[in-house]
């Protein structure tokens, strides 16, 4: 059945995984993100075998913008009922160096910009009576991460917001979830690898107990079952896709 879906943060990494899945399982795609050259690019890989696929440039802190990308995908790919919020920034300072500034931007994008984005579309699935919502949390927020506790509580912050929006939702045919990954290989885990944040992804990489760090595949597999029928009578959860790490 062809389903409206859109992609914060869809421009690379998790989010570019997922969106590939949803392609691949045959539904239109609209992909956000900040970074409008990615977002072409991205917008081209997708619809080169011929799917339908609209790409937004849009920064989820801008709550204008976000609800008139969601007025666009409306008018150009229809509305929208499967909607996951991969847009997110990682950030690495330690506790006495975080400023406030940082801190609101942490949470600005991580955490308000995924609320912002789920009440946007929240619309469409009431009308339809139908709706998956999945956000990407992280495993940070369960076990904690040194020199990330504006990350982790950000990320934690999703984690709550997931479960009292399934709560809410629940009895109107939409379901909400959240996916935690811990490793996953991607240009932002590279990015602060190259920046000296973290020892490297192939350093921990053979440290999680499967071997590996995950792939932004892996990620979308799991996404995939959620948002798909099956996934129907799973609400409120978070699913933990780590290889074993912290579990």
């Amino acid at each position: 059945m062809r389903r409206v879906a859109l992609v914060t943060g869809g421009a690379s990494g998790i989010g570019l995984g997922i969106a590939r899945q949803l392609v691949s399982d045959g539904h239109p795609v609209a992909v956000l993100d900040r970074n409008a050259p990615g977002v072409k690019a991205a917008a081209e890989e997708l619809a080169s075998g011929g799917a339908e696929v609209l790409g937004v440039d849009c920064d989820v802190t801008d709550r204008d913008a976000v609800y008139a990308a969601v007025g666009r995908v409306r008018a150009d790919l229809g509305p929208v009922t499967i909607l996951v919020t991969s847009a997110g920034i990682e950030a690495f300072d330690p506790l006495l160096e975080i400023s406030a500034s940082r801190w609101d931007e942490i949470i600005a994008v991580n955490l308000t910009g995924t609320f912002t984005c789920v009440q946007a579309v929240v619309p469409d699935m009431l009308e339809a009576k139908w709706g998956r919502i999945i956000t990407i949390s992280s495993q940070s927020a369960q076990s904690g991460a040194p020199n990330m506790a504006h990350y982790s509580a950000s990320k934690g912050g999703v984690i709550a917001l997931t479960k009292a929006l399934a709560v809410d939702l629940a009895r109107q045919g939409i379901t909400v979830n959240t996916i935690a990954p811990s490793l996953v290989d991607t240009p932002m885990a590279r990015a602060a690898e190259a920046a000296g944040d973290f020892i490297g992804v192939d350093v921990v990489g053979p440290m999680v107990p499967l071997g590996r760090a995950g792939t932004p595949g892996d990620i979308a597999a799991a996404a995939a079952y959620l948002y798909s029928d099956s996934g129907s009578y799973i609400t409120g959860q978070l699913l933990g896709v780590n290889g074993g790490m912290y579990i």
